[in-house]
């Protein structure tokens, strides 16, 4: 497949490009700035601003699917919808499906209220990220591009690949203990995994 990676420096988007070269894809790695050394020299590197939807359209153009693994900056969590909103235009322009990777802000609680609501799972350090990643799903939700969204588990950091996932719908994936995490690494297995073999699902969520 031709995959397109939005944010693809990014602490989940670097590792959706190597999992997807890993898996014999063909890659292009859209990001900000200069190229990044650490970039891997298999991809077709494209410098691209999210915003810009004539831009990610001809981006997009010679793509299968659309990875969206944008984040903003601390203090810029408001241009999250407007970054969302410009990707969804674009995917609908080109007809390609887009997978978004937001937040877990969105999803159902263990309590059955709402994840972002729930001081366990959402301290205040990391709340206007988290209500960002809500408005964000509101968007995709009133957007006629066709699009799926993968929200992550509460706590998403570096580290192994394990190759193994619990996959959810729109409740939080938690563990016996209660915690509730995966690898950045075993996020982008899920990711591919859901490029490769679309299922029913809008939305849905993973973790261990």
């Amino acid at each position: 497949m031709r995959i397109t990676v939005v944010g693809a420096t990014g602490m989940v988007g670097s590792r959706v490009v190597r999992e997807a070269l890993g898996r014999g894809h063909d890659v292009t790695a859209v990001f900000r700035g200069q190229r990044p050394a650490a970039l891997p020299p298999a991809v077709i590197a494209a410098r691209g601003d999210a915003m810009d939807v004539d831009q990610m359209k001809r981006l997009f153009t010679d793509a299968d699917a659309i990875v969206g693994a944008t984040r903003p900056a601390p203090g810029a969590e408001n241009t999250v919808t407007a970054t969302t909103h410009a990707l969804l235009d674009a995917a609908a322009a080109t007809g390609i499906r887009i997978l978004l990777v937001g937040g877990s802000a969105p999803l159902l609680s263990p309590s059955g209220g709402s994840v972002l609501d729930d001081p366990r799972y959402v301290p205040p350090a990391v709340r206007d990220i988290a209500a960002a990643s809500a408005a964000q799903l509101d968007v995709c939700r009133a957007h006629a591009a066709d699009w799926v969204y993968l929200s992550p588990p509460a706590l998403l950091e570096p580290g192994a690949r394990t190759g193994r996932y619990r996959r959810g719908g729109t409740a939080l994936v938690v563990a016996p203990d209660g915690t509730s995490r995966i690898s950045a690494e075993d996020l982008a297995v899920a990711v591919l995994d859901e490029v490769e073999r679309p299922g029913e699902e809008r939305h849905f969520a993973v973790g261990y």
